[in-house]
């Protein structure tokens, strides 16, 4: 029965016939906000409430499909259409976002901000913040050799009225940072971070969309310079009156705030509690300021910030459909989720099972989602570390100082060859989201939460990458097919890898009878299965000299002088497999193969077939390389096994045979590890143009 708790935006139904019914509300056209509501016997109501003092037209888009991603596919492209063909921006705004976008939006400021380790100081260091303890906080971080390369000064740095009050009844001030926490002036504070902390490329800081949770003061130096108007917001937790900045100088405050920051050395900014719009009381109010706020936001963000700015709290159908869902602007890091409570338990499964379900939405945004950070030191550290690890999104951690898992953000992030060497995480480049097979499994369902993700070379290679939660309260095993890992090919074959037990399947082929793996989790127990495609090297002439391409071309017949490949990655990280870039290649080949100039390793005989893989890393760590022959080789497999960089051999004791068998697990006599970062220093190598790693594996027979 339909029997949503809130009002809903989109909704599924799986019908009788298999087929699936999707539902989606359009809003922010023609100032009209249309949700799903239940009525007392479970029919699906459509709510609708109109702004304009003129009529309108509430719109309710229906898809039937034989899959549930068709149908959602079909609504959401359907929705695009309808928000671009009303787009009420003006031509001005357009011009300015148009500009921005081919003079200052720079592209690299996404791999800096959201492939870098973030620190953020709203759970670590609590709402009573001042600069000291953030310089304390970040001390800490370094002499533990955590390196990270953002930081978000959180809520309570602003300049604020009514001391001692709730966050509700204060009001926003001055654009500078509260003299009693900050003395010298938010400037001063990023001048002496930056000084002392190279490593970190970026800082943000938090505020309100309105200005602070209790809009602006009436009687501050923002109502001096900017008119102001005093709105009324809905009953309920933040009800009551606030003063917030009339429409007519909301362009100008943002221009001048953000002018201001940049100038203080603040380069990114979190903007919070945007669904405030929505709880204005007053028809006419809400009209004056929905769109007013939105576009000004947009517009000083690509101004000043390159679009270096995460929207928060920001899920209402208004911003959803006018500032997330059209391609006219970058893509946007946008919060998907409610917090992190790190002091509520129940709340650390439903986390992740929302954010799973929201992405399904969120994916079809033009945005990347943020799962929000979380803690290293707490009981549900490493299901949250997981989860976000598999998300595709950014990484933040909110550590208490001296609270600290240094094993689990190793797990997580891994060192660049760039000097100073940076710490990235390994983020897979698609999002991640609830996997059809489970969008219609209720929470309390004593089944595991899978969460699937794709890192692609080329639209022909890629990895299949599954998170899978307990979210029960109870341990049990289940049976994960090869199925239910996205984009996995059905003429394809595959091996999947288990993080942190390190098994590894035997090759397996999707519509086999056995192309499955089980999976024992305890009480909030997580696993992550890597599903990677295996390459195939053959002495047969077909194949001679010539790259090989990914399984969808695996030759119908094996033949026991055929060899199977696959590329591993970084071993002992929670998603090693993003980090390689593009796709690897395989040649094969009867020539000899060269010798190294100068080697500590010896190389493989030279005569008969050798096949050559070419492997490039976005970072240093270990590289597996699953070799399906490697085992049958038996001790003699020095000779036939040659790893070179940069055209020398890499030194002996950098390469090895176990894998991540040698940490319990399965099937890691097949794994080929090789200690690129320890050859990387043995070996004296420096960077070059790219911070590319190319680490090239020469195999024998």
């Amino acid at each position: 029965m339909f029997s949503p708790t809130e009002d809903a935006v989109l909704s599924s139904f799986l019908r009788l016939d298999g087929l699936h019914l999707v539902l989606l509300a359009v809003s922010g056209v023609d100032e009209i906000l249309t949700v799903f509501q239940p009525d007392n016997i479970g029919n699906v109501i459509a709510h609708s409430r109109n702004d304009s003092t003129e009529e309108g037209q509430a719109r309710v888009l229906a898809a039937v499909g034989t899959t549930f991603n068709t149908a959602l596919a079909a609504v959401m492209y359907h929705a695009r259409k309808i928000v671009q063909g009303n787009d009420l921006t003006s031509n001005a705004d357009k011009e300015e976002m148009q500009h921005a976008l081919k003079k200052d939006v720079k592209a690299e400021w996404m791999e800096n901000w959201c492939d870098g380790l973030t620190y953020c100081t709203w759970n670590g260091l609590g709402q009573d913040l001042n600069e000291q303890k953030i310089f304390d906080a970040l001390n800490v971080l370094k002499d533990n050799g955590i390196q990270i390369t953002n930081l978000i000064i959180d809520d309570n740095w602003q300049s604020l009225d009514n001391h001692g009050q709730s966050q509700f009844q204060r009001g926003w001030t001055d654009f500078d940072a509260n003299k009693e926490g900050f003395p010298s002036g938010l400037k001063h504070t990023a001048i002496e971070v930056r000084d002392q902390h190279p490593n970190i490329q970026h800082i943000a800081v938090w505020h309100a969309l309105l200005g602070y949770w209790g809009g602006v003061s009436a009687h501050g130096n923002i109502a001096k310079h900017y008119k102001t108007r005093k709105v009324r917001k809905a009953e309920g937790l933040a009800g009551g009156e606030m003063t917030v900045v009339h429409e007519d100088d909301v362009p100008r405050m943002y221009d001048d705030f953000y002018r201001f920051l940049l100038d203080a050395g603040i380069d990114s900014v979190k903007t919070d509690a945007q669904f405030f719009l929505d709880i204005i009381d007053d028809a006419d109010d809400r009209r004056r300021f929905m769109k007013t706020y939105q576009d000004a936001w947009t517009i000083a963000s690509l101004r000043y910030f390159s679009i270096k700015a995460t929207s928060c709290m920001s899920q209402i159908p208004q911003i959803l459909f006018h500032t997330q869902l059209g391609p006219n602007k970058p893509c946007l890091l946008v919060r998907n989720s409610d917090d992190f409570f790190p002091s509520i338990p129940s709340s650390h499964p439903f986390h992740i099972f929302t954010n799973a379900l929201t992405s399904l939405l969120t994916s079809h945004l033009n945005v990347l989602p943020d799962w929000d950070m979380f803690q290293t030191s707490h009981p549900y550290s490493s299901f949250h570390a997981a989860a976000r690890c598999v998300s595709g999104g950014p990484i933040y951690i909110t550590d208490t100082p001296g609270q600290h898992s240094l094993d689990l953000i190793a797990s997580m992030t891994a060192k660049t060859i760039s000097s100073p060497s940076k710490t990235i995480i390994l983020r897979p480049n698609s999002v991640a989201k609830c996997i059809e097979q489970n969008i219609y499994t209720p929470y309390h369902s004593p089944r595991f939460l899978q969460v699937g993700t794709y890192h692609t070379g080329t639209s022909s290679y890629g990895i299949s990458i599954l998170g899978v939660f307990n979210i029960s309260e109870k341990a049990h095993t289940e049976l994960i097919p090869l199925a239910h890992f996205p984009g996995v090919k059905p003429e394809g074959k595959y091996i999947i890898l288990a993080h942190p037990s390190g098994d590894i399947s035997p090759p397996m082929q999707r519509g086999e009878d056995f192309a499955m793996v089980d999976l024992a989790l305890e009480v909030k127990g997580w696993g992550i299965l890597s599903a990677y495609p295996l390459l195939t090297s053959s002495p047969s002439p077909l194949f001679e000299s010539s790259p090989l391409s990914p399984p969808h071309t695996h030759p119908p017949s094996s033949s026991k002088n055929e060899t199977d490949f696959a590329i591993l990655g970084l071993l002992g990280k929670m998603t090693g497999a993003a980090a390689v870039l593009g796709t690897p290649t395989l040649s094969s080949s009867s020539s000899s193969s060269p010798s190294p100039s100068s080697s500590s390793s010896r190389s493989p005989s030279h005569s008969g077939h050798t096949t050559k893989i070419n492997i490039t890393l976005k970072a240093l760590g270990v590289l597996g390389v699953y070799i399906s022959s490697l085992e049958e080789m038996g001790e003699g497999w020095r000779d036939k096994v040659l790893v070179l960089m940069r055209e020398r051999a890499v030194p002996v004791g950098r390469v090895g045979v176990g894998g991540e068998g040698n940490r319990g697990g399965q099937g890691g006599g097949k794994v080929l590890e090789i200690d690129v970062e320890g050859a990387w220093k043995d070996m004296g190598l420096v960077a070059g143009w790219g911070n590319e790693v190319e680490v090239v594996v020469l195999v024998k027979g």
